[in-house]
């Protein structure tokens, strides 16, 4: 006798994991649609078709899983939210970097949603789509090598021995005896050097072509951070004759100023993007012992944090924040 599981309601963290799944692939179909557009490259035309195709997936089963859960199909972004005719705004360099580190995110967010699934419909959902974002990630990540674009993390000394930590100026990082970089620490301020560098470039292409003014500017303010950002970790990486692995990508912008997104979707990719920067500052931290280094994680995660709400505070005055999956007000209802 076959086992047939009667499948639960969707829990909080389900159904706000699919939410948020449907809001990033609408954005990504979006997105790369206008990339196909302009593309030179047949080797990264053939990532970019293959990223589309399973985002388009991706959306029609996460439209099954809400219609047959009753619960409304959320509005995420459409074709109303991009412009195929406007002229190239970036490089075909920056599409592949870009399918790169979506899939750096994705595989984080999907991860986490795969943990705090409980259903198996929904284990399976996720097990499926970490699959496929894992095979994008390689093939991105090889046709990045083949072109010369990737640039390694730097290697260290292999030890002679096994060590144990004697001092504690061990964990200082500003005055007298500080130690060098662990490899971890010089991982993590890479991995956040690559990730704000891809973000200064973007913004700096909406900040051409976005249409409100108080937008423009956000996105000029976001450009400013991203370029700080990646100077603090470089320091601290040149501080010990490290090299940061980290190309500046704003070259890769072209000079249009026609607007490929609205300034809807332009707002919430980059309160999106800022919000997983936060949420990997604070990772990085964690794996950082020396003290100088968690202050800087801790400085800069604080500005990340001011210019988020202010940045939600423009999507909620203009009316573009779709609300998530939210408990019950039951103050209200008793009344």
């Amino acid at each position: 006798m076959e086992y047939k599981e009667n499948k639960p309601d969707l829990t909080a963290a389900e159904i706000s994991s699919l939410w948020a799944a449907y809001q990033n692939e609408t954005v990504a179909i979006c997105g790369i649609s206008y990339f196909l557009v302009h593309i030179n490259d047949e080797s990264i035309r053939q990532i970019l078709e293959k990223a589309l195709m399973i985002s388009k997936r991706r959306k029609e089963k996460l439209v099954q899983l809400f219609t047959a859960e009753n619960y409304p199909v959320p509005l995420g972004f459409t074709e109303q939210d991009v412009n195929l005719n406007a002229p190239r705004l970036f490089s075909d360099r920056l599409y592949l970097e870009y399918i790169l580190q979506m899939t750096n995110l994705d595989m984080a967010q999907y991860s986490s949603a795969f943990t705090n699934a409980s259903r198996s419909d929904i284990i399976d959902l996720y097990s499926n789509i970490l699959h496929e974002v894992k095979q994008l990630h390689i093939e991105s990540k090889q046709l990045m090598k083949e072109k010369g674009w990737y640039i390694s993390q730097p290697t260290i000394p292999k030890p002679n021995d096994i060590h144990f930590v004697e001092k504690e100026s061990f964990l200082e990082g500003w005055l007298g005896d500080r130690r060098p970089l662990l490899g971890i620490e010089i991982a993590q301020l890479i991995f956040n050097s690559k990730r704000n560098a891809l973000g200064q470039a973007l913004i700096t292409g909406f900040s051409q072509v976005a249409k409100l003014k108080e937008v423009r500017r956000f996105c000029e303010r976001g450009r400013d951070i991203s370029g700080k950002h990646v100077e603090v970790f470089s320091a601290v990486l040149h501080d010990d004759y490290v090299s940061d692995a980290t190309m500046v990508l704003t070259s890769e912008v072209t000079d249009s100023t026609e607007a490929p997104f609205s300034d809807k979707l332009i707002m919430v990719l980059i309160t999106t993007l800022i919000s997983s920067g936060v949420s990997e500052y604070g990772m990085s931290m964690s794996m950082s012992p020396r003290r100088d280094i968690s202050i800087h994680y801790t400085r800069l995660a604080a500005e990340l944090v001011q210019y988020l709400s202010d940045g939600a505070d423009m999507i909620i005055n203009h009316g573009w924040m779709e609300q998530p999956p939210i408990a019950a007000n039951r103050k209200d209802l008793a009344k």
